[in-house]
């Protein structure tokens, strides 16, 4: 069975991609690619249909990864109950997706990307670079990439989970 995670930010077009496209390619080098499927929404509707923002898309090509085919969609909640990870990128994600959930399913599910940092992270919340400077794109990958390791360990630890049941 096909464990899914979805990441989400406001509008799909810079933290939630950068973190489906980065956890695409953790996921094929440690040989998950095939068992996780990672998709991105936005709780917005403002960017629908459009492409990665440049500066997400530059900073991704920088890291080897390519990102031209993504395309800005807004959540869903059947597709978010579907999901076994829900990654919010910041804390004004949460009540939208906790309200698309439903409690019980958003205490099983959702969890900031943060959340898997190694060691104690005072703020959990990425902050949108769209408003900065490359330096605050540079900022959300560098936090969005500290996570990476922990989120795989999540995915293999459910996954074991699964199996074992």
């Amino acid at each position: 069975m096909t464990y899914r995670i979805i990441t989400v930010c406001t509008g799909n077009i810079c933290r939630s991609p950068m973190a489906e496209y980065a956890l695409r390619a953790a996921l094929a080098d440690a040989g998950l690619d095939e068992q996780v499927e990672v998709e991105s929404v936005g709780v917005s509707e403002w960017e629908v249909g459009n492409p990665v923002d440049p500066r997400a898309g530059a900073l991704l090509e920088r890291h080897g990864i390519d990102a031209s085919a993504h395309r800005a969609r807004a959540m869903d909640a059947e597709d978010l109950r579907a999901a076994d990870l829900v990654l919010a990128l910041d804390h004004d994600h949460v009540g939208p997706l906790q309200q698309a959930l439903g409690e019980e399913r958003a205490a099983r599910t959702l969890r900031m990307v943060r959340d898997f940092a190694p060691g104690h992270v005072e703020d959990t919340g990425i902050r949108d670079p769209w408003y900065g400077t490359e330096a605050d794109f540079e900022l959300a990958w560098d936090q969005i990439d500290e996570a990476i390791p922990g989120i795989l360990e999540q995915v293999r630890k459910d996954r074991d989970r699964e199996a074992s049941a």
